[in-house]
């Protein structure tokens, strides 16, 4: 096994705010493949070598939920960029930029649905 991890989704009451504020975060562009039960978009990700990648989703029976599992998005280079966008995009930012010694650094953030969500990066 390479990853443990091969896909994650998170859960939305509003797919187009969800949507819009991991965008702002990542400067990333999320596609939409909403389905007959609901709106859902992914990621981006390395298809050619099924790499790691996940997706936002609206659809009855799934709950936002700042408890739980916690997922870690890849925050570049350096966690300041992704970080500054948190608040002006709707979020809140619950644990700063924290350095983790040898393993980088991390953040907390609730995002525009209520999800607790971390980043990490090198930097």
């Amino acid at each position: 096994m390479t990853n443990a991890i091969s896909w994650f989704e998170i859960p939305a009451t509003n797919y187009e705010r969800a949507k819009s504020f991991y965008t702002a975060l990542l400067g990333d562009v999320i596609t939409d493949h909403h389905m007959e039960n609901g709106k859902y978009g992914m990621f981006s990700y390395d298809q050619d070598n099924n790499g790691v990648g996940g997706g936002i989703m609206e659809m009855e029976g799934v709950k936002p939920s700042a408890e739980g599992v916690t997922i870690y998005l890849n925050g570049g280079d350096d966690l300041s960029k992704p970080l500054s966008h948190v608040e002006k995009a709707g979020g809140k930012i619950v644990m700063p930029k924290t350095d983790i010694g040898e393993n980088g650094y991390m953040a907390q953030i609730i995002d525009t649905e209520g999800n607790r969500i971390a980043l990490h990066s090198w930097n």
